[in-house]
């Protein structure tokens, strides 16, 4: 009986190595030379939607970004995405389009992994539930306003929508502060590499 026992003992060790290599280490020395982009790259071309924030919030924006140049859209592209994962955006709201039940009927095609290369995307938010739309494309299905609406009410533009209000993103006159705008312009960047072309289905 004690044979077994050391024979499982190494199999058990064996393989969990084996596994630690072909998971942990291989994935590593494959993709190491694959080219990643920085944020300051990504933000060089500023977008439209960022500077369209700029002339509906003008005091607002100026107070917390000053002009829509690069240096201020990696700023909010960063204090955007960290909005997004502290608030626990990513539980309900994928980043993902996945291969299995006819998603790219809902949400377009499915995500490529060039679409991911880039350090707004580490670590990966592909997401686990489907209780809101995925995200990964969001750029250009709704206006800024509409964001800003959805965000501080979202049954105001979403009448079925189950997703809790964020007024703490907002001042006392309801006017965006500069995380609201960070995480608009966070979320109207996802998917701005791609040709703009309305969501199916909505």
């Amino acid at each position: 009986m004690e044979r077994f026992g050391a024979s499982f003992l190494v199999a058990g060790v064996v393989t969990f190595f084996l596994g630690f290599f072909l998971q942990g280490v291989m994935p590593m020395l494959t993709l190491r030379n694959v080219p990643v982009a920085t944020v300051e790259e990504i933000a060089a071309d500023v977008p439209d939607s960022f500077r369209e924030l700029a002339e509906d919030y003008p005091e607002e924006f100026a107070r917390s970004f000053g002009e829509p140049a690069p240096a201020s859209f990696a700023r909010a592209l960063r204090q955007g995405k960290a909005l997004y994962v502290a608030e626990g955006c990513w539980h309900c709201h994928s980043q993902f389009v996945r291969p299995v039940s006819g998603e790219e009927l809902r949400f377009g095609p499915v995500s490529t992994p060039d679409e991911y290369q880039n350090e707004m995307h580490l670590p990966h938010l592909f997401g686990t539930r489907r209780v809101g739309p995925d995200l990964i494309r969001e750029s250009g299905v709704h206006s800024n306003d509409w964001q800003m609406a959805h965000l501080y009410d979202p049954r105001s533009v979403a009448p079925y929508s189950v997703m809790p209000g964020y007024p703490w993103f907002f001042d006392e006159a309801r006017r965006p502060t500069e995380r609201a705008l960070a995480l608009v312009a966070y979320l109207q960047w996802l998917g701005s590499w791609v040709d703009p072309a309305p969501r199916p289905g909505g």
